[in-house]
């Protein structure tokens, strides 16, 4: 039950943002705000004023137009000051971050009586780091390649070196704030990684430049706000750091999860780990060299003792990894030819052979010693620079600590997946998923990536965070699938810790949008088959409206469709691939301006997050319904799993996914209320396989012609 205090706080600020703006409350919005409120409310604090059980999610699934973003911060704002938390607000996208960053928070500030401070929270690597700028303008580039030797060339062009010249002058008339973002022009990626740093490499408060450093500062900013704006992979980064690194601790926080569909796939591929086996050989053969270097520029001591120490160690790493690479690819080379080719070898169950499995061990002991080592020379640098040693220069000394975290850094992911591989397996529930996947051939000229990645994100998502934080709010067009919250309650490992709704988009489905499904000469799992019949009835389809968006299942039929239309059609058509995405929409948005036919064709990228108002999409065209490639090793392992545990894959997996890829496509039409136009589904699975209603069911009401 929300206390009277904040239920009238919430209230007055929702119904002065109304009357401030002229609008009209939207129901899905009231529902919306309301669910969210009692939620947060209803969560059992201690005197400490941490969590103590409860229900701490609030799960909303609320289609487009329902005004999430101003629901969720009227609702959750309030309580988390009540209880002296601060609110993050996260991302999967720029361009939803832009958003409520310079549209969404200063227009409630403005219209809701709410006052409140506010920052944006980024990565280390979008911020310049001064010591890294000070070292390229000062000629150390050749040390720079000595230290990071597959990172960047030796020294940098002249064009760089003016821009660096630049940045320079800039923060020095204190014009730029070493935000990546806010300088004038774009600076590619090459350029950047030069004046930039991964977190590990960071010296931290031992750095000479700590007191301008950019990024710290505006870490400072965050400190004393009330809500900070951030992105699903940077509050993983942090919780990877123990919570609390970048962001305020999660016992501190109320998240906000807007685009919430995202975050268990980003769990996953966010510790998962993948070591490229001979590009490692390569690199460890470089970095000890550059480790031989550092001891030769010592005097006899303690200092150049450890980092023998830490160079007999990564000799030794070198040594077995050679030792391994014959059996290794003898494992891979059997396994495929077993399987009758391909490039991708998966151990079912994710148990791998004994063999490798006792090779991974000794592996991972011998980069137990590195990282030893390494940690024993990055204390004793540190104990330098804190004493202001004269034996090294300082900023000779600040380099070798980052190139000391840098290879912590990647013997620790080295470390990661040897450890994984090295376990039985048996007992894993869910199963990790490990596989090997060969780079141009496993040859002198080609690698192979040894993966491991978490199958679910429900235990780590578990672990740390939802029973870590105060409380959280996860939202977005398209959390249900077939109508259920079971897909993400799975994935995500939101049983029993949360309280979901559904609240109603405020579109008049019936009346503004049609969806057909026309008839076909052909089934559409005859691929060939299929792919003629598009090209036959692309013509008259395009020819419908002037703003057409057409969804393709695979980069195959795509191609195929298009090359067998007309030149003049094609000329009407922007294809995926050919230009940025951006780019594609601003051409298209340009073309249905001055009046022309336009086209977009693209992948599952232009299904999602595709805003395309009014004339520039009247129709949308999806090809086939969006089943995943049966080819991903995560998904494999994934419905292997299932069905070990007597359930069905393709019902559970396949059917509710395609089904949410299905409503995400089909949510293109419609973005505000006053749009209007139709949808064509080219796939009459969905009127012949049993599955089919269901996906129909999960589809907003839009009216339904099936012909026959």
């Amino acid at each position: 039950m929300v206390d009277d205090s904040l239920k009238q706080e919430i209230q007055s600020a929702y119904s002065g943002f109304l009357t401030s703006k002229g609008l009209k409350a939207r129901y899905g919005q009231r529902l919306m705000i309301a669910h969210i409120a009692r939620t947060l409310s209803a969560i059992p604090t201690d005197e400490a004023g941490q969590r103590k059980g409860g229900k701490p999610l609030a799960v909303v699934e609320a289609g487009t137009g329902t005004g999430k973003t101003l629901a969720y911060l009227i609702a959750a704002l309030p309580i988390a000051r009540a209880r002296r938390k601060t609110l993050v607000v996260s991302t999967a996208t720029v361009a939803l971050q832009e958003q409520i960053l310079l549209r969404d928070i200063p227009d409630l500030i403005e219209h809701s009586g709410l006052d409140f401070d506010f920052a944006l929270a980024k990565g280390r690597q979008r911020y310049l780091c001064h010591a890294r700028l000070d070292q390229q303008l000062s000629g150390g580039g050749s040390q720079n390649q000595l230290l990071y030797p597959d990172e960047v060339a030796a020294q940098p062009e002249a064009q760089q070196v003016k821009l660096f010249h630049s940045m320079a002058d800039a923060l020095a008339r204190n014009t730029w704030d070493g935000d990546r973002d806010q300088w004038p022009d774009a600076v590619d990626d090459e350029a950047w990684q030069r004046v930039t740093t991964e977190p590990a490499q960071c010296t931290g408060r031992r750095c000479s430049f700590i007191r301008e450093c950019a990024f710290f500062r505006a870490r400072e900013n965050l400190l004393d706000v009330d809500v900070i704006v951030a992105n699903h992979d940077l509050v993983l980064a942090d919780l990877a750091l123990g919570g609390g690194a970048i962001l305020p601790p999660p016992e501190d926080v109320i998240y906000v999860f807007d685009e919430a569909h995202h975050l268990p796939d980003k769990v996953i591929n966010h510790f998962s780990f993948q070591v490229r086996f001979f590009a490692t050989e390569r690199w460890l053969e470089q970095t000890l060299r550059a480790v031989r270097g550092m001891a030769e520029q010592l005097p006899q001591g303690e200092q150049r003792a450890l980092i023998d120490g830490l160079a007999g160690q990564m000799s030794a790493l070198l040594e077995l990894q050679r030792e391994a690479s014959p059996l290794i690819s003898s494992i891979v080379n059997e396994g495929l030819e077993a399987r009758g080719g391909g490039d991708v070898l998966r151990f079912e169950h994710g148990i791998v052979p004994d063999l490798l499995r006792r090779q991974a061990g000794e592996l991972m002991q011998v980069c137990s010693g590195v990282l030893a080592e390494a940690d024993d020379v990055q204390e004793a640098f540190e104990e330098a620079l804190d004493k202001r040693s004269k034996q090294i220069d300082r900023e000779l000394l600040e380099q070798w600590l980052a190139a000391v975290a840098t290879i912590q850094r990647r013997v620790e992911q080295q470390m990661g997946l040897w450890r994984n591989y090295q376990s039985a397996g048996e007992e894993e529930n869910p199963p990790l998923a490990r596989w090997v996947k060969l780079v141009e051939g496993l040859s002198a000229a080609g690698d192979m990536d040894l993966c491991c990645s978490p199958i679910l994100a429900a235990n780590t998502l578990i672990s740390t965070l939802w029973k870590r934080c105060y409380g959280a709010v996860l939202t977005s067009a398209t959390l249900t699938a077939l109508g259920e919250f079971e897909r993400l309650s799975m994935r995500a490992g939101l049983t029993e810790l949360s309280e979901c709704a559904v609240v109603p988009s405020p579109f008049i489905h019936q009346e503004k949008a049609e969806l057909r499904v026309p008839a076909m000469p052909c089934d559409a799992g005859d691929a060939l088959a299929h792919t003629e019949a598009l090209i036959d009835m692309m013509p008259e389809l395009l020819r419908q409206e002037r703003g057409t968006l057409a969804l393709f299942a695979s980069w195959r039929q795509m191609l195929a469709v298009y090359d067998g239309l007309e030149a003049d059609l094609q000329a009407q058509i922007l294809k995926q691939g050919e230009h940025s995405k951006h780019e594609m929409i601003k051409q298209h948005c340009e073309r249905i301006d001055q009046g022309e036919y336009s086209t977009l064709f693209g992948l599952a990228s232009f299904a999602e997050g595709v805003d395309l108002p009014g004339d520039y999409c009247r129709h949308v065209i999806i090809a086939k319904l969006p089943f995943a490639p049966p080819d991903d090793p995560v998904e494999q392992a994934l419905a292997e799993w299932i069905e070990k545990n007597k359930g069905n894959a393709f019902m559970e997996i396949s059917v509710p996914d395609a089904a949410l890829k299905l409503v995400q496509a089909s949510g293109r039409l419609l973005r505000k209320e006053s749009d209007s136009g139709h949808i064509t589904l080219l796939d009459r699975r969905v009127l012949t396989r049993r599955y089919g209603q269901k996906m129909l069911d999960s589809l907003p009401p839009f009216r339904r012609v099936f012909e026959s």
